[in-house]
């Protein structure tokens, strides 16, 4: 049995789908991931020894730039991906039994596997984006609804509309061309009417959140035994546990001085600091031996060894600091990072930062609330509620679907 696996985005995006691919390997089929050929995706799949199939354009050259993507990026990238997804996925898919996608909204995959005959399933690791009669959309580029509309339902089908004007004509246009009917709703085209959820149900409950019937098979965690670096290794021994400081790979939406604030919130309570570079290129603000810097490191040896972890608020991060009992400070950017850092400070397991451009002293104040004794105790007992089997339970899932040849997710 032969499965193909997408997604676009972050390595938040990304890793999870390397995770599902090992699973199904272990269970006896054959797992591709086709993501963009970003040098840190190529390098990841490499290390699970899963099947790569590069898709589209590099994402760090979007996000890593001067600035945020524009409206125009945006418009001119769902082109491209639509376009992308009808041509390489459509090889990729061919002989597989199934096709499975996430990340940023994957208009055309559901298309490929109808083309071919195939189940396709639709995950999400999050509740941002899901219609829902609790919250309201996220932000995406378009036309915007007006500031003192508030009524979910107008809201949540502008947030359709949107999505139809960045991907509708070329979703459309590549259906036509192979012979499909136009679709009317690409949101809900994509989601189907049971999308899977891979996150945790501690972290992120859902029961009634969506108007959506969620399959939960929780967080994909892609299990990691490299060791730490030798040199880090050395730092950690040297002293007090120190605080890791990292904001991923969404480098265009970090503050330009974040290095330097976060450094000197770490040092007023009196403690080291790891700094991870991340596609922001962070680098230490001076030369003290109290700040050490690191590049892609495995979290999951070196998350249970520090005093906190101050992020972003990325689903993957979340988890992984989750997994290790970590305190945690989230500086929300974009997306559902809002998001995690409610539930950090809800579950009582660190502190939210109020915005996106932390100052030395509301990130200091932030650090000291999450550095409280009652914080690592509470830390400690969440970390015993995560679960680490949501990517076999997607895989046992997946295989049994294709199995009864059914169409998971409602497709």
């Amino acid at each position: 049995m032969r499965v193909l696996l997408t997604s676009v985005g972050s390595r938040g995006d990304v890793e999870p789908v390397v995770a599902l691919a090992v699973r199904l390997r272990e269970l006896g089929a054959e797992a591709r991931v086709c993501v963009p050929p970003d040098e840190e995706f190529a390098a990841l799949l490499a290390r699970a020894d899963v099947p790569f199939v590069p898709l589209g354009p590099p994402v760090r050259p979007m996000v890593a730039g001067p600035r945020p993507p524009t409206a125009d990026d945006a418009f001119r990238y769902a082109a491209e991906l639509v376009a992308a997804r009808f041509g390489t996925l459509g090889e990729a898919a061919e002989g597989c039994d199934a096709l499975l996608a996430t990340g940023l909204l994957p208009a055309g995959a559901r298309d490929v596997a109808e083309h071919r005959g195939i189940p396709y399933v639709y995950a999400c690791f999050q509740l941002y984006g899901l219609p829902s009669r609790h919250f309201p959309p996220g932000a995406r580029p378009g036309t915007q609804s007006p500031p003192e509309e508030t009524d979910l339902d107008a809201l949540w089908e502008a947030d359709a509309r949107r999505v139809n004007a960045l991907y509708g004509d070329a979703l459309n246009s590549h259906r036509a061309a192979i012979g499909l009917p136009p679709v009317d709703n690409v949101r809900d085209h994509v989601f189907t009417a049971r999308p899977w959820l891979a996150a945790d149900a501690t972290l992120c409950p859902s029961r009634g959140m969506t108007n959506l019937d969620l399959v939960r098979t929780g967080a994909w965690l892609l299990p990691d035994e490299r060791p730490l670096p030798a040199d880090l290794e050395a730092f950690l021994d040297a002293g007090a546990p120190p605080v890791y400081v990292g904001f991923g790979s969404i480098a265009s939406y970090v503050p330009e001085d974040i290095a330097r604030v976060a450094v000197g919130a770490v040092r007023a309570q009196g403690r080291r600091v790891v700094l991870a570079r991340g596609w922001a290129e962070l680098a230490p603000v001076d030369d003290a031996d109290d700040c050490f810097a690191v590049g892609e490191v495995n979290q999951q040896a070196l998350f249970p060894r520090v005093a906190a972890v101050v992020h972003h608020g990325g689903a993957g991060t979340t988890t992984a600091a989750a997994r290790a009992g970590a305190p945690q400070v989230v500086v929300p950017q974009i997306a559902d990072q809002p998001y995690w850092a409610a539930r950090v400070a809800g579950l009582g397991i660190g502190a939210a930062h109020d915005g996106p451009r932390p100052t030395l002293g509301s990130l200091s104040a932030a650090l000291a609330a999450a550095l409280a004794p009652g914080v690592r105790k509470r830390a400690g007992a969440v970390a015993g509620a995560v679960r680490t089997d949501g990517a076999a339970v997607a895989a046992r899932r997946l295989l049994d679907s294709v199995g009864r040849r059914g169409l998971p997710g409602g497709a």
